[in-house]
Order: C-alpha cells, then sequence, then structure tokens
C-alpha cells in the first residue's frame, strides 16, 4: 500500500449560537464537494523519463473547417478582454463539444492566446476520466514531477492552500507573489493548449495574470529581435524538484529533473506567429554567451514581461469558470493576495504536451 500524505479537515468545535449561526456552522460543516479531489503526495511514486512523441496539433485539423469558430455559434456573449489576447465566452458548454468543436476550440485558443468559459459547472463535476479523455484530445497528457494530484489520477495537476497549508510552488522570502511562468517549460516537449478551473476559491482574490508573449515581442525593436531569434536558453526543472526535497510542496519528486535548450524565440505550428519564449521561473542562461551577457538580456526581458501591462489581461475567478490558454504563446502568474484570509484555493489543471519548441529563425540548431 502506497505511503500518502493528504489533507484532513478538522471540524469546528461546538458552542452556543443564534439560528443564524447554527445556520452558518451547518454549512461549515457541510462535506467538501471536492474531497476526492484533494492533493496526495505517494512517497512511493516514480516515473520513468520523458520520451519524445510526435504531436499534432488538433488546431491545424480545424483551419480545414468551412467554419472554424462554429463552436461559437450558440455563445450568448463573446467580449474580448483585450485587444491582444484573451476573450471571455458564456454560453457554451465544454463537455459537450464533440471532435470538430474541439479542434476548432484549440484553433480559437491559439490565435486568441487565453479563452475564459463561464458557467461550466457539467464540465468540472464530470470527473477524473472526463478531464483525462478531454486532455488526449490535444496531446500526450503530462504527469508533473512534484505538485500534488487526486488519489489515482497523476495526470491531473493541483493547486491547494487553505488556511494551514500550501502545497503549491511558491517563494515566501520574495516581496511579491507574482512569478511570471509558462508550464514547465524545461520540458523537451512543453505544454500547448491548457485546461484550469478552480474547484474553491476565495470570496475576492487569488486571481491569475496573463500576458501575450507574441505582443511582448512585437513591442521589441526589429534589429533586436533578430538577434533574439539567434539565441537559444536553457530551461531547467531542477530547482522546483529541490524545493521539494527541501520537504516543501508535498515533499515527493517522482521523476527525475531535466533541463532542456529551447529558442528564445520560436514559432506556432499553426498560427506561425512568433513569441518570446523564456520566463522567469525556469529559463537560466543564454547558450553561448558569458553569464554577465546572459544575464543582462534575460533580465531585460523578464523586466519587460513584468511590466508591459498592455500585453496583458487579468482573469477574476467566478464559481465555475474553465480558462484555457496556449502555453507557446503566454506566460502566467498565480496572485497570492488572499493568504491572510484562511480561505481554500484548490485548483485542477489538465496539462496536454505539445511538440519542441520550433525556432522562429530556420537555421538556428537546438
Amino acid at each position: 500500500m502506497s505511503t500518502v500524505e493528504t489533507i484532513t479537515q478538522s471540524l469546528p468545535s461546538l458552542t452556543l449560537r443564534n439560528k443564524s449561526d447554527e445556520s452558518e456552522q451547518t454549512k461549515q460543516e457541510e462535506p467538501y464537494k471536492y474531497a476526492h479531489l484533494l492533493p496526495v503526495f505517494p512517497k512511493d511514486e516514480h516515473y520513468p523519463p520523458l520520451t519524445p512523441f510526435e504531436h499534432v496539433d488538433p488546431g491545424l485539423r480545424a483551419l480545414s473547417h468551412p467554419n472554424p469558430r462554429a463552436f461559437l455559434d450558440n455563445a450568448t456573449s463573446v467580449i474580448d478582454l483585450t485587444p491582444r489576447l484573451g476573450s471571455e465566452i458564456r454560453g457554451v458548454n465544454l463537455a459537450e463539444l464533440d471532435n470538430d468543436g474541439r479542434d476548432q476550440l484549440a484553433l480559437e485558443v491559439a490565435r486568441r492566446g487565453l479563452l475564459v468559459f463561464r458557467d461550466q459547472q457539467d464540465f468540472i463535476d464530470r470527473g477524473i476520466e472526463f478531464y483525462r479523455e478531454w486532455g488526449r484530445h490535444f496531446g500526450r497528457l503530462h504527469i508533473h514531477p512534484t505538485s500534488g494530484h487526486p488519489e489515482g489520477a497523476p495526470e491531473v495537476h493541483l493547486v491547494y492552500r487553505d488556511a494551514n497549508t500550501t502545497f503549491n510552488y511558491e517563494l515566501e522570502d520574495r516581496i511579491r507573489s507574482t512569478v511570471w511562468h509558462s508550464d514547465v517549460s524545461y520540458e523537451l516537449q512543453p505544454p500547448g493548449l491548457t485546461t484550469f478551473f478552480l474547484l474553491s476559491q476565495p470570496k475576492t482574490g487569488g486571481d491569475t495574470l496573463f500576458t501575450s508573449q507574441v505582443s511582448t515581442l512585437s513591442h521589441l525593436s526589429p534589429q533586436f529581435v533578430a538577434f533574439l531569434k539567434t539565441l537559444k536558453a536553457i530551461h531547467s526543472g531542477f530547482e522546483q524538484a529541490d524545493f521539494s526535497r527541501s520537504g516543501r510542496r508535498g515533499g515527493v519528486v517522482r521523476r527525475d529533473p531535466v533541463q532542456n535548450v529551447h529558442p528564445v524565440v520560436r514559432r506556432h505550428p499553426v498560427t506561425g506567429e512568433e513569441a518570446l519564449y523564456v520566463n522567469r521561473q525556469f529559463t537560466r542562461r543564454i547558450v553561448g554567451l558569458k553569464l554577465e551577457e546572459s544575464d543582462a538580456i534575460l533580465n531585460f526581458l523578464y523586466d519587460h514581461i513584468d511590466k508591459s501591462a498592455d500585453n496583458q489581461a487579468r482573469v477574476k475567478w467566478e464559481p465555475n469558470t474553465v480558462v484555457l490558454w496556449d502555453n507557446r504563446i503566454t506566460a502566467h502568474s498565480a496572485i497570492v493576495d488572499f493568504d491572510k484570509t484562511g480561505e481554500r484555493r484548490h485548483g485542477a489543471r489538465i496539462t496536454p504536451q505539445a511538440e519542441r519548441p520550433i525556432p522562429a529563425l530556420d537555421s538556428l540548431e537546438l
């Protein structure tokens, strides 16, 4: 039997209360609806290194559809969050999309970078087997090397924080909680279309920031972009593994950490758009440059990503919201501004892998 670390809930002590207090007490003592999706950390769970595979982006199929946006025909509302990034959609049940609709969805996510679907309780409540089936349409499911997952479902990455603990990769010795990143960019084939939703959330706060890496790149001078296209950088998962080995997050490393080299500017396989592909969390050094040169360029790019609010969109979570983004052309950061409220933030991510990053410069060898 696996040795498992999980989360238990304690019942509040009984005290004399008036009727309104009793109603609130009853509400607090109700079983947590998504207790079966709380994170566990099996100590004997280990996986071999990931192997390369051929990825065919489903968005490519949608390009040949008569109407590549037909999945939005019944939407009651489609509002662009910003001109450059993100759309909020109501009236579409993601759980009912057929394969053509999912292909069209992948294309729309590639074009807009970020889609926010409201009123998706049907999707969220369909459970683990549905999550797996959904994710596999978009690529090979990634098993995170250090995060918690539901019992028996390592393909579902969980984020979790409550009044007593956090099982997230959070660096507490910083003056801010924002850490821009593209998920597990250290993998040889990092994720493409990603699906994320909250199962429990604070009344306010806990938003997620997104930025368009297509837009951040487009703001740079052509001469500098041409130089960046000649560069490649090391992305590393070792620091994340060391964080867990120190006993934090759950204390497990279920697959040995890796580092891989990716182009600093990549090309999207469906849209052909070029995007900056470095992030403060996982990018470590530009290959071939001296340390001071590499640090100067990377810190300039990180600062550009951090401060470019005109490239960014902020998702405010409502109950039953499902968010999809393209990790190849966006970066994001959680906002831990609810840490003093004692409220729970519990989310699930479905993370299909995509192709090895394609250099924007055809002659660049990785």
